[in-house]
């Protein structure tokens, strides 16, 4: 060992080297990924493909919660507008793409209703969904009952699905949730699934209707309704509707989105901010747009391949380096990740796609931002996510 090495191993400068070394072999440099590791000033760790463009499945959710809290609004409420006219009696819906409508809000939505519109009685229920195109195909949506492929619309309930069961002592099939009535109307679907359990992924007439059946059911508890549920594009006829807000913020919403990866409330929140920007109706390529112009004005990124918001499609294509620009912008919000240990942190999974990027906490309390792209069948994504967090666990305070 030369005087010089010694130096070294007694000032704690060789064992630095030698980690620094080792850093080249995080992953094989012949596989098809995409990585990079970086402390929280965006100063690169380790780095291999970082300007290679990759799919990058659901981690895409990330850029597209992150415009929306820029374009919509953190401490936004989606609304639901409606109006009643005392002539005919009848009542108009018109929803603006709330993606957590569900039974609970619906009934609530119910009450509003006959409290601030002092109704008595309702002939129809129309039902307006022109806030959306229609149709609206997502790049990368199946026809599966798969929650996943459920359709989107400008006024959805309870995702477009409907949970069943089998009950045994009444013989029939019954709600797979306590607040939610199973209607008639979905009980031949129902039968044609030959399962004792399960979903139905509502159809996009199904879906249309389904938010003003539920509605009904509710209104009906105080109020009769003598007509149907029709879809209508109507004006209001009130210039000033009542308008109804979702009790959630859109910052829990964008958290529903991260911790259960929902391709549903990620394509709405898309199809909304194009709306919001580019005027209604809302369609798949104002969103694209949005997103688009977001990255371009806030993250100097030119270029994205974006089809749709959720991560379904395998046009969408980002880079590892594009990435670590989306997540130090996203920072104040990595809150919102799922979290594990020192870990908060969002995956994506597609046939031959592993992805994985967020936020490792080093033991000096620093975020260190990390992406994992892996475009190829078994290629040692662990292995590659165990050894960086290794290498965050061996830096020290500067």
């Amino acid at each position: 060992m030369t005087k010089k090495a010694a130096i070294l191993i007694r000032s704690g400068l060789l064992t630095g080297l030698i980690l620094l070394s080792m850093i080249p072999c995080i992953y094989a440099g012949d596989m098809n990924a995409g990585i990079i590791l970086a402390d929280d000033q965006g100063r690169v760790i380790y780095a291999q493909n970082k300007e290679k463009r990759f799919v990058p499945a659901s981690t895409l959710k990330i850029l597209t919660s992150l415009a929306a809290i820029h374009i919509l609004g953190e401490a936004y409420h989606f609304p639901t507008h409606y109006d009643y006219d005392a002539t005919s009696k009848n009542l108009y819906i018109k929803g603006y793409g709330d993606p957590l409508l569900t039974s609970e809000i619906i009934e609530d939505l119910s009450q509003d209703i006959i409290l601030k519109a002092k109704i008595k009685e309702i002939q129809h229920i129309l039902i307006d969904p022109s806030y959306y195109a229609n149709p609206i195909d997502i790049p990368g949506k199946g026809d599966s009952l798969n929650p996943y492929d459920a359709p989107v619309g400008a006024l959805c309930a309870n995702f477009n699905t409907i949970n069943f069961q089998w009950d045994k002592d009444k013989k029939c099939f019954i709600s797979g949730e306590p607040q939610t009535p199973l209607l008639d109307f979905f009980h031949d679907d129902i039968r044609k699934t030959n399962l004792r359990q399960g979903r139905i992924i509502l159809s996009q007439q199904q879906s249309d209707l389904y938010p003003g059946l539920l509605l009904k059911h509710f209104l009906e508890k105080k109020i009769p309704v003598t007509g149907s549920v029709r879809l209508e594009t109507v004006a209001l006829k009130n210039t000033d509707p009542h308008v109804f807000q979702s009790p959630h913020e859109l910052k829990a919403i964008v958290q529903s989105l991260l911790q259960y990866s929902n391709n549903f409330i990620a394509n709405q929140l898309l199809l909304s901010m194009g709306a919001k920007l580019f005027g209604e109706p809302a369609t798949l390529e104002k969103g694209v747009r949005a997103i688009q112009d977001f990255s371009h004005r806030h993250l100097n990124l030119t270029g994205l391949t974006i089809d749709e918001g959720s991560g379904l499609s395998r046009g969408n294509k980002i880079s590892p380096h594009e990435m670590l620009k989306i997540l130090a912008k996203f920072m104040p919000y990595h809150g919102l990740l799922k979290h594990d240990e020192n870990e908060f942190f969002k995956t994506g999974t597609l046939t031959g796609v592993r992805t994985r990027a967020g936020y490792l906490s080093g033991k000096d309390k620093r975020l260190y931002p990390y992406i994992i792209l892996v475009n190829e069948e078994n290629t040692g994504y662990e292995f590659i996510l165990t050894r960086l967090k290794n290498r965050v666990n061996q830096l020290k305070d500067k």
